[in-house]
């Protein structure tokens, strides 16, 4: 996640009661992502960052090496990929795009996280959690047989920490026509935080049935939320500012989680979310598994729902 000041925890809202969700599967209808499938992924990333000066950042070996793997697992999971290239004051960089070749291509429901990490570290909470997360979602989708009436794609952003480069390029490219298509862009950006809370991020009216259906969702699984107000500290802000729904979670970053905070999610007052964000300890150690669990199954749920959206009655 970027750096920046921002009204964020300032602002933050309590979603305490179940919103009345526009479309939204049954928990039992909802897919449980592997954790350990996904911590896999996590151990991957930590193994490319070690191998390549510690990082996986913008420009740096470590960053090319990790999306190629992960364009890899998608093309042999059955995924059309792009490795999409674009510049930056640190080198070149990549976004790696994913769709899936079925449903509807007039109506595209799309899911991403940056897959760079600061320079100081490897980043596997920021952001190689999200971006397991989605890997893991995207995989477990193309294995499960499901007919989707919408297309899916998902995005992997390159050069997030360096001002939501990748991202921005993506969108700025789009054809006008193509930017009409997209009818939600869903982003998981940190969310195996080692002191962690369950923010849904609350900054998009347009995506306020998504965000919705999120709380309802963690609300079904016994787990508490608060809404914050990112704005533009992730990579959905592009999408955003062009008007296109935009929903997602986040677990903490260098915050202090309050004694109210701790209360309800465990963990400490007093300390940081993530005491090691953009920092070197941000390694393989450097996480909360059962918030991941959590995270994951949410990113699931949401591809599963969104993916049979009727938007042809809208």
């Amino acid at each position: 996640m970027r750096t920046f000041l921002y009204s964020g925890l300032g602002t933050v809202l309590v979603a305490g009661a179940v919103l009345a969700p526009g479309n939204i599967a049954t928990a039992a209808e909802s897919p449980d992502i592997s954790v350990t499938n996904t911590k896999a992924h996590l151990d991957q990333f930590q193994s490319i960052a070690t191998g390549n000066g510690g990082n996986r950042a913008a420009g740096r070996p470590g960053y090319k090496a990790s999306a190629d793997w992960v364009k890899a697992k998608l093309d042999a999971a059955g995924y059309t990929t792009t490795l999409q290239s674009f510049p930056t004051w640190a080198g070149t960089s990549y976004n790696v795009i994913a769709e899936w070749p079925h449903g509807d291509a007039n109506h595209v429901v799309m899911a991403g996280s940056h897959l760079d990490s600061v320079s100081a570290g490897p980043g596997i909470n920021d952001n190689g959690s999200g971006s397991a997360g989605v890997l893991e979602t995207a995989l477990a989708y193309a294995a499960s047989g499901q007919t989707p009436r919408n297309r899916l794609r998902f995005g992997f952003w390159g050069a997030e920490e360096l001002g939501l480069v990748g991202s921005r390029y993506y969108v700025n490219n789009l054809p006008t026509a193509e930017r009409d298509k997209l009818k939600l862009y869903l982003n998981f950006d940190m969310i195996a935080s080692p002191n962690p809370g369950y923010f849904v991020y609350d900054d998009n009216p347009a995506g306020n049935g998504a965000r919705d259906d999120l709380v309802a969702y963690f609300t079904q699984q016994n787990v508490q939320t608060e809404f914050i107000d990112v704005q533009g500290r992730s990579d959905h802000a592009a999408f955003r500012a062009l008007g296109i729904p935009t929903a997602g979670t986040f677990a903490g970053a260098e915050e202090t989680k309050t004694s109210a905070q701790a209360a309800k999610w465990g963990g400490t007052a007093g300390q940081a979310f993530d005491r090691c964000y953009h920092r070197s300890c941000d390694t393989i150690s450097n996480l909360d598994l059962t918030s991941l669990d959590h995270q994951i199954d949410a990113i699931g749920h949401m591809i599963w729902t969104y993916t049979q959206k009727d938007y042809t009655a809208s």
